[in-house]
Order: structure tokens, then sequence, then C-alpha cells
């Protein structure tokens, strides 16, 4: 039960943080291009790398503690269904390069992100 706790409130966090995220890019910048969620899944790619890597070093950590971190708040801070419709919406709109542009960027920058994020942890970190 521990676990399921530790996992809700994680993904409350996140999904709070990705709403408010949204709301931040969205007034500062007017764009097509999804950039809010182009940011909470990158970041959430940075941390997820990150915390990959100090988990496998730091064992002894609680597993309620790395299911919060891991799951919850990375799973809901990112956001894969909407990544989807927003590409789903720009092909409706006829925006077949943006949505390439899109879905090449997001795959490659989160994946970099990843790596960077393990690669600091254990640069710095561990």
């Amino acid at each position: 039960m521990l676990n399921i706790t530790a996992i809700f409130l994680g993904g409350g966090i996140g999904a709070v943080l990705r709403y408010l995220t949204s709301i931040v890019i969205s007034a500062y910048l007017k764009t097509n291009f999804p950039a809010a969620t182009f940011f909470v899944n990158i970041i959430g790619c940075f941390i997820l790398g990150f915390l990959f890597v100090f988990f496998i070093e730091k064992s002894q950590i609680n597993p309620a503690l790395k299911l919060l971190l891991t799951t919850g708040f990375c799973g809901g801070l990112t956001t894969f269904s909407t990544f989807s419709l927003e590409i789903f919406n720009m092909i409706q709109d006829t925006q077949y390069t943006t949505a390439i542009l899109y879905i090449g960027t997001s795959l490659i920058v989160g994946l970099f992100a990843v790596f960077l994020g393990g690669y600091l942890c254990k640069t710095f970190i561990i």
C-alpha cells in the first residue's frame, strides 16, 4: 500500500507541475509548436536518466521513494498521450512538416536528455 500511495503522491505533484508549466510557457511563448509538452517531456527524460543512475548506485534507498520519484513524479510530469494528440492535430491540420519535426526532435532530444541526466549524475553526484 505504501508503494501505491507513493506513486499517487508523486503522480499528483508531477501532473500539477505539468499543468502549471503549460500555463507559464503558454503565457510567454505564442507559437503553434507545443512547447509546454516538449519542455516537460524533455525535463522528465533528464530527471529519469539522472534518477536511474542515482538509484543504481544508491540501492539502499527506500523502494517507495524510488517509485514516488520515477513512476509517480516523472510519469505525472511527462505526457505521451498529449504528445500523441498534438501530433494527431497537426496531421489533421496538414502540418506534416511540423509533426515530423516534433516527433524527431522529441525523440532525439529526449534520448539526449536521459543520457545527459545519467552522465551528470555519474560525474557530479556519484
